[in-house]
């Protein structure tokens, strides 16, 4: 199955290409700053002129800026071909999936989608995908898609583009306009926040992280989600109400109506326990990471820097409210707490095994009858983690016996002289001779 990402070499764009070449399919990306250099990274085709491979292609994907998106949409369609695909990855859907219809000639297959989730994410699992078909213009390929992203762990929602828009003004809309609000109204303070976080709660601390986590975004594209839905407006007008109403209430000091508004917010928000619950399961997460480091003064650990994308590995000496002091090569480095995430056992082996250099050993031996060379190379892996075995060499003497050469890739981090100690005296233990 041949497919073409236009849009491909953005970050988007490029998770989706990884994500249908690891499914097998034969991937082209289109980009309007010819990034060829990104297409070879991620091993799959670049095209600078998308409409000669349109015509081939099973699927074609548009991935570009929601303002552009229904364009590109008109300019793509007419040239595929039937029994094809058109889907989109815009994050509104009436737009693009009228401008589809428009353009589309009727033997062409539409979808429109929203991957509810950034390109940071390793995976499917757990993700919310929306999916608007087209009535009668997608029965073959949609159950394909779905079948597909499902069996990857994403959580399907099907719905029309007029409910979709309709949704996602609340979700994106409403949400990101408030915590960017949030921003500008620190920033016209003036308002010390990296000051405050000596001060704050643990619900402060999640808003604060959430403001910036969007304010650190692409603003173009925060821009055009807000200004392409026609939905959003109307949402903006009814907040901006609320604020004004809330804050005369408070000017005026009517505790008891402001009381009321709050109460009658809540009976409308409905499970305000299922929501307490859930966020005390956050704020208790970030407890538990804070308690770990403290029980883990003393151990190696590694630490992933959120900024500056580097592990830092190394035995943990002290942990403070706000930073951790760590011992790294023989050199104290002491980090924020906030801007570090304290690696799991798994990753931190990981991590190491695709760092670290290695020593290789070889140990021969006679192994017994009918012993299988690959299930002793297993074992031999057990000793210890950071130990891979290959079987080297086989060959049989004489008298019949099979010898065989197994070759130890042993990390620098680890006592490889000790390792192949074991190594031998687990052998011998199981009925092998050294030669």
């Amino acid at each position: 199955m041949q497919m073409l990402i236009i849009g491909g070499t953005g970050e988007m764009g490029q998770w989706f290409a990884k994500f249908f070449k690891n499914e097998g399919y034969d991937v082209w990306v289109s980009g309007r700053r010819g990034r060829a250099d990104v297409a070879e990274k991620l091993e799959v085709n670049f095209t600078s002129s998308p409409k000669e491979i349109i015509p081939d292609c099973d699927i074609v994907i548009v991935s570009v800026p929601i303002d552009i998106t229904p364009e590109i949409i008109r300019q793509a369609a007419p040239l595929m071909k039937p029994g094809s695909l058109l889907m989109d990855l815009t994050s509104i859907k009436k737009k693009p999936v009228e401008a589809m219809i428009e353009a589309s000639p009727e033997d062409v297959e539409l979808l429109g989608t929203h991957p509810m989730f950034g390109p940071s994410i390793p995976s499917l699992q757990g993700q919310t995908f929306i999916l608007t078909p087209v009535k009668n213009r997608c029965e073959n390929w949609f159950p394909k898609i779905r079948k597909l992203l499902e069996k990857q762990g994403a959580h399907i929602e099907i719905i029309t583009p007029q409910e979709h828009d309709h949704i996602v003004s609340i979700v994106q809309g409403l949400t990101h306009f408030a915590y960017i609000t949030i921003g500008a109204t620190l920033k016209e303070l003036d308002f010390d926040v990296q000051g405050s976080r000596r001060f704050m709660s643990p619900v402060y601390e999640i808003m604060l992280d959430f403001v910036g986590r969007i304010l650190g975004q692409n603003p173009w594209l925060y821009a055009q989600i807000q200004m392409q839905n026609p939905e959003i407006p109307n949402v903006h007008r009814t907040f901006i109400e609320q604020c004004e109403k809330l804050s005369q209430l408070v000017v005026e000091e009517k505790a008891d109506d402001f009381c009321r508004v709050m109460k009658d917010a809540s009976i409308h928000f409905g499970d305000t326990v299922a929501a307490l619950h859930r966020s005390d399961k956050l704020i208790n997460a970030k407890v538990a990471e804070f308690e770990e480091l403290v029980h883990s003064i003393g151990k190696e650990r590694g630490l992933y820097h959120i900024y500056s994308g580097k592990t830092h590995i190394g035995i943990v000496e002290k942990v403070m409210p706000r930073s951790v002091t760590i011992s790294e090569s023989g050199k104290l480095v002491t980090l924020k707490i906030e801007n570090v995430r304290l690696l799991s056992s798994d990753e931190l082996n990981k991590w190491k095994n695709e760092n670290i250099t290695r020593k290789t050993r070889d140990i021969s031996a006679y192994i017994p009858n009918n012993a299988d060379p690959d299930i002793l190379c297993q074992i031999l892996e057990k000793i210890s983690e950071g130990i891979s075995c290959k079987v080297h060499d086989i060959y049989n003497n004489p008298e019949g016996h099979m010898s065989v050469t197994f070759r130890l890739s042993i990390r620098q981090d680890i006592d490889v002289n000790k390792i192949q100690i074991e190594a031998e005296k687990l052998l011998e233990g199981i009925g092998c001779t050294l030669r």
